[in-house]
């Protein structure tokens, strides 16, 4: 074995004893107090949180634009979850404790789901890597915090209430990585957050009541019964005798319906150069399985709220028969909003930047994960990652939770967070930086508070740019 490793950034560092780490994540206290995080000072000279969202859709597919711009004007939330680049932003050019672990970069409350592990278990994760970066750990903790407060104030919870959610978050964030601290290497590799053990990670006082475990076994049931299949019957009928993608514009546009035939079968062809390509990147015994499948429909889908715009393909394959279906989704990975704050990625792609992130903080990733690159009929090279488009996925519903359930929920996000992180960062030195009082705990919570209100005005002022003609705005189609 060598006698240094390499931190998240890949930089080389000697390797240290436990007592040296621990040390090495308190003396990060002198650099940042743990209670300066309550502080968020964004300064007379501000940005302008519009012409950053411009500056991102500038590269966008121009008539989905204005889709984006209707969804996030929907609520502070729906604002919240689309603007990412505005809080990398606002806290990538404030001091920051140096203790690196590779981010999410966008660790708001709904990126945390259900999910299937390859070996079929229900199991509880980080879904979306898109802006996924080696960075400071609290910009993930502060991004998930402030998702909470204002989700609590979306519900119209009291303040005592909004900073109980969020205290619990933090709080069991740092009580599991205090738990990783004094595990093995390994194990904490291989630590799981299978929904059979979710109860696990709450203190006694937390157990959930009768009404609460009735709602988890609703859901946990519901994500079950989110499959291949049931995707399958959702988005495709039957044209001539074959399984085809069911046109719903400009939501899922079919390429049949996208462009005139000669513009139509070149991309066509590069999309299938995209996915011969990407199977490349796959283990052999998982390009083995795709190539039991054939591609028969492909169609442009729009997702999420801040990605809408990106180029996103939905490719329908089979294997034995039209009974026997693949769904896959293309979708395209610029940079990370964390990059001018954080420094390039280590990948030369950007599918695989968001790839490598997702190995390393999921704890059971997708089986047919990959990435390529591809040159578009306009001429531009543009970056992908493939995956599964559903596969027994479950999402929370913040907006019919209850302060309890909301609390409950908080906690199982901040300890799954914690477990991302402990796998590329240092657990011993984290923990030994968010100690084992309420301090960090309360900080957190007044810096929730803070920039909950700042997102408002920042929501305030794309409805403003709306209003006035300054950006398009389309009504959200769901």
């Amino acid at each position: 074995m060598r006698n240094e490793v390499r931190d998240p950034l890949g930089r080389a560092v000697p390797r240290r004893g436990p007592s040296e780490r621990a040390a090495h994540g308190k003396a990060a206290r002198r650099r940042v107090p743990r209670s300066a995080h309550a502080r968020f000072e964004p300064g007379g000279k501000r940005f302008d949180p519009v012409e950053l969202l411009e500056r991102q859709s500038a590269d966008r597919v121009p008539e989905l634009v204005p889709i984006r711009y209707g969804r996030m004007l929907e609520s502070p939330f729906r604002f919240y979850r689309g603007a990412a680049g505005i809080m990398a932003a606002d806290l990538g050019t404030k001091p920051h404790t140096g203790l690196t672990a590779q981010l999410c970069g966008d660790a708001h409350l709904l990126n945390f789901r259900l999910l299937a592990s390859p070996e079929r278990h229900l199991v509880f994760d980080i879904n979306d890597f898109d802006e996924t970066l080696p960075g400071p750990f609290e910009w993930d903790l502060k991004r998930l915090t402030t998702s909470l407060e204002i989700a609590a104030r979306a519900r119209d919870f009291g303040s005592d209430q909004r900073a109980a959610i969020v205290r619990g978050a933090v709080e069991a964030y740092r009580e599991r990585m205090q738990l990783f601290a004094g595990m093995g290497t390994l194990d904490i590799w291989y630590a799981q957050d299978d929904t059979d053990q979710l109860t696990g990670l709450l203190p006694g006082k937390e157990q959930p009541g009768a009404t609460v475990r009735k709602r988890t076994g609703k859901a946990l049931a519901k994500a079950r019964t989110r499959t291949t299949a049931q995707a399958f019957d959702k988005l495709t009928h039957v044209v001539d005798g074959h399984r085809r993608f069911a046109a719903d514009p400009p939501l899922i546009t079919p390429l049949r319906d996208l462009l005139p035939d000669d513009r139509r079968a070149e991309l066509e062809r590069r999309l299938n150069e995209l996915l011969r390509r990407y199977s490349e990147s796959l283990p052999p015994e998982r390009r083995l399985l795709l190539s039991r499948f054939q591609v028969v429909d492909m169609a442009r889908k729009v997702v999420g709220v801040g990605s809408v715009g990106t180029r996103c393909w939905v490719v329908l394959a089979v294997g034995r028969d039209d009974g026997d279906p693949l769904l896959l989704q293309a979708k395209e990975a610029g940079p990370s909003v964390l990059t001018p704050y954080a420094g390039a990625a280590a990948q030369d792609n950007q599918g695989q930047r968001v790839v490598a992130g997702q190995r390393l903080m999921q704890s059971a990733g997708d089986i047919l994960l990959g990435w390529d690159r591809v040159i578009g009929i306009d001429g531009r090279q543009r970056d992908f990652y493939v995956r599964q488009l559903r596969d027994w996925k479950g999402i929370a519903q913040p907006d019919t939770m209850s302060a309890t359930m909301l609390r409950l929920f908080a906690r199982v996000c901040g300890a799954s967070l914690a477990r991302a992180h402990a796998r590329s960062g240092d657990p011993i030195a984290l923990a030994a930086y968010a100690g084992s009082g309420e301090v960090l705990d309360r900080a957190l919570a007044e810096f929730a508070e803070a920039y909950a209100d700042r997102n408002a005005l920042d929501h305030q002022a794309l409805a403003a740019a709306a209003a006035d003609g300054r950006v398009p705005v389309s009504p959200d189609t769901a």
